[in-house]
């Protein structure tokens, strides 16, 4: 029996040693959770109230630690740090595995992926800027972003109630020019105030779109408007009414401009489609202070080659453009699970569902318990190496002691033997 529970003792520092070690040499490994080897004395089943002698160890188990790992900055984008509860999903082929190492890049099909090829899981842009409930591989489209022709602007002015109606030309419609269109700007004899802001085509053309504003009778403002040296929407395309407070009439506050067909320098039809737009001033102002712009928006822009990518703190996926446009193209999923140490470590930093684990539950980070994201980080080995050398010498003299009970045990077979 001595000899027997020292050999039990032996496999069961070698087993911690081995444990040991492999925290040590992931010491430096992304994403990876130290292990720790757990003993269990054992006793003969039959054995006498108060006569039990031990029959040696046994390794019960290896538990493993999921504290959170320090974080290391690499202001790479698609460098993702869990911080908190969670695991990333990946799709190894057709099989789920799940892992806190968040080194990711894109492979040739724009599909985010490790440093193995396994895909990154997520939510799938519905294409509407968010995101649908439905998971699937997550994937960067670096395509160009489609034109998209202004269809609505809103403005937001004050115009000025001190300003007297212009001397001309009204007796008639607005005729910046008079005859010769070619004459250049429009007086300012003509009007009273003026802004302009840049429409888009279909084909993704800029233009600029002219407003004027001329003050009629009472606290009326006529609003004219001329693309390329053409009155779009009328004339006049509206016109404001506010009241005694200077407060905009809601009835008058919009004006359209239908209609509108895109021509090229040369006063001839450039190819894009005829477009109505309809524009809003309802937070504008009559008061007696200068003219001033407060806001001016408009939904159209011109085509865009992919710039870069951003990941926010919720997981959220958002693609930028050189045109300023932004669109959301997914979120990063984060999985749980009610029993992480029934997990079955596969390496790579990665580990795959059990029985004991229980099944994966899943959401978007920082809800339900789950971590948030830190984007261009990545999460390090929560190895504590100063613990880890102290471990690995009390493995050694566990092994050591054991050792020299095996020892002892021989030195005692052996007097035995030499007895005559």
């Amino acid at each position: 029996m001595l000899m027997n529970n020292a050999i039990s003792g032996l496999q069961a520092a070698t087993t911690d040693l081995s444990v040991v070690s492999n925290n040590v040499a992931n010491a430096s490994t992304v994403g990876f959770k130290s292990s720790q080897a757990l003993f269990a004395d054992m006793y003969a089943a039959n054995a006498s109230p108060g006569k039990a002698v031990g029959m040696g160890v046994q390794v019960a188990g290896v538990s493993q630690s999921f504290n959170q790992g320090s974080l290391k900055l690499t202001n790479k984008s698609l460098d993702l740090a869990i911080v908190g509860q969670g695991f990333f999903g990946v799709n190894n082929g057709g099989a789920m595995a799940y892992t806190r190492a968040g080194a990711f890049g894109t492979d040739k099909d724009g599909f985010i992926v490790n440093q193995g090829g396994m895909r990154l899981m997520g939510y799938q842009s519905n294409g509407a800027g968010g995101v649908s409930g439905q998971l699937g591989d997550l994937r960067i489209d670096t395509a160009k972003m489609a034109p998209s022709a202004t269809s609505r602007g809103n403005l937001s002015l004050n115009l000025d109630a001190g300003v007297e109606p212009p001397a001309e030309p009204w007796a008639g419609p607005f005729d910046p020019w008079g005859e010769d269109a070619n004459a250049g700007p429009p007086s300012p004899d003509t009007y009273n105030s003026a802004t302009s802001l840049t429409v888009y085509d279909s084909l993704g053309n800029p233009h600029t779109l002219s407003l004027y504003f001329v003050r009629g009778e009472g606290n009326q403002w006529e609003v004219h408007a001329l693309i390329g040296g053409v009155t779009v929407g009328g004339s006049p395309a509206g016109t404001l009414t506010f009241d005694e407070q200077g407060v905009l009439d809601p009835e008058s506050a919009e004006f359209e401009l239908a209609g509108w067909q895109p021509l090229n320098g040369a006063g001839e039809p450039n190819g894009a489609a005829g477009k109505d737009m309809t524009f809003s001033l309802g937070d504008s102002t009559q008061f007696a202070s200068p003219f001033t712009i407060q806001g001016l928006q408009q939904d159209g822009y011109a085509t865009g080659e992919f710039s870069r990518i951003a990941i926010d703190d919720t997981g959220h996926i958002v693609s930028y453009f050189t045109n300023g446009r932004s669109q959301v193209v997914g979120q990063v999923a984060l999985y749980n699970f009610a029993n992480p140490q029934g997990l079955q470590p596969v390496g790579d930093s990665a580990w795959v569902e059990t029985p004991e684990s229980g099944v994966a539950l899943v959401g978007a980070p920082g809800v339900g318990g789950l971590g948030r994201l830190e984007s261009g980080a990545l999460e390090e080995s929560n190895v504590d190496l100063t613990e880890e050398l102290v471990n690995l010498i009390q493995a050694q003299r566990n092994y050591q002691a054991n050792a020299k009970t095996i020892q002892t045990a021989d030195t005692i077979t052996q007097t035995i033997l030499n007895m005559r």
